[in-house]
């Protein structure tokens, strides 16, 4: 072979070990950046965690409950954290356990029973603030109702969570909805409790909470927020899991549902017995319709009539109150 011949092979066989060396070291790059990416990512939900654990309230370390145990409100913020995070993805099959499947009638009268979109005069702007409303079940229904029944598009639904699994949900869902839905709707990650400075004094005509007010670890300050937030006029609303305390049979058949055949179902259905366990007994933890009307009016608002509205007997209520103008 010629001098030239075997130079020319010595360059391409440098260029092909050239090649291969780049085509290793790139691909050991991209690893190492995809490795820093999540990293990043991870750090920002540590800080995250660590930015919305300093907007507790100033009674984090009183005593609560979580279920049956004695907890710090701390530490019950924690645990609820860990029961949502994991059911997130079956929440609708919760509910369906918790209530038989009749959540979605209630959820549906919630929402007609406060008629949003109904202004006057029709077509004024209209801000929602729905708590604890990550999958969107109440947001989502509240547009609807607004846009078709009463022909307001103009209404924009802030849906809050303090659990980002909820979130995620709820912000997956969404893209299922009409663009014209997904423009009047935005996701905040904030604790009822002391909701972040965006939320403006006196800035909401309605202000939601639907299952999700049980679980607050200071529910006074949750009301008092709620309080604070809604303009002179404007409506809080709780849809909630109650007492059936006036009708003793219904009570006792739905007691042993609760206590017996949903801990077994969570176990059978999402291998998790625990989080099932801790929501019946929530529950049960709850005040009664009185108790939480009570609280309510202590928060400021006032009510009409009782105060509430009983749903299947009182499994669940509706509670409203208007801050006063």
């Amino acid at each position: 072979m010629s001098p030239g011949g075997s130079l020319a092979l010595l360059i391409l066989g440098i260029l092909a070990f050239v090649g291969l060396i780049y085509w290793f070291l790139k691909s050991k790059i991209n690893k190492f950046v995809e490795a820093l990416l999540a990293y990043k990512r991870k750090i920002t939900d540590v800080e995250q965690a660590a930015e919305n654990s300093t907007t507790r309230t100033p009674t984090a370390d009183r005593e609560t409950h979580f279920g049956y145990e004695t907890v710090t409100e701390s530490e019950k913020q924690d645990r609820v954290a860990g029961v949502f995070s994991s059911v997130a993805e079956s929440y609708d099959k919760m509910n369906d356990f918790m209530s038989l499947g009749i959540h979605r009638l209630w959820k549906d009268h919630f929402v007609s029973s406060l008629n949003p979109g109904a202004t006057t005069p029709l077509g004024q702007p209209q801000r929602v603030l729905d708590v604890a409303g990550g999958t969107g079940d109440i947001a989502f229904r509240i547009l609807h109702h607004s846009h078709i029944h009463n022909g307001n598009p103009n209404i924009h639904i802030t849906i809050s969570d303090i659990n980002p699994d909820m979130l995620a949900v709820g912000k997956q869902r969404s893209l299922d909805l009409p663009a014209s839905y997904q423009s009047n709707l935005s996701f905040l990650e904030a604790n009822a409790e002391v909701l972040p400075s965006q939320i403006k004094d006196n800035s909401l005509d309605l202000y939601t909470v639907s299952f999700g007010i049980r679980n607050f670890s200071n529910i006074p300050a949750a009301l008092r927020e709620a309080h604070r937030v809604l303009k002179p006029g404007g409506v809080f609303a709780c849809l909630e899991f109650s007492k059936v305390d006036q009708y003793p049979l219904l009570n006792a058949i739905y007691k042993r549902w609760s206590f017996s055949a949903i801990p077994l179902i969570g176990q059978l259905v999402a291998a998790d017995r625990d989080s099932y366990q801790y929501l019946v007994e929530s529950i049960e933890r709850f005040p009664s319709q009185e108790a939480f009307r009570d609280m309510i009016v202590d928060a400021g608002f006032e009510v009409s009539g009782d105060g509430y509205e009983n749903l299947t007997g009182g499994i669940a209520a509706i509670h409203k109150g208007i801050k006063p103008l």
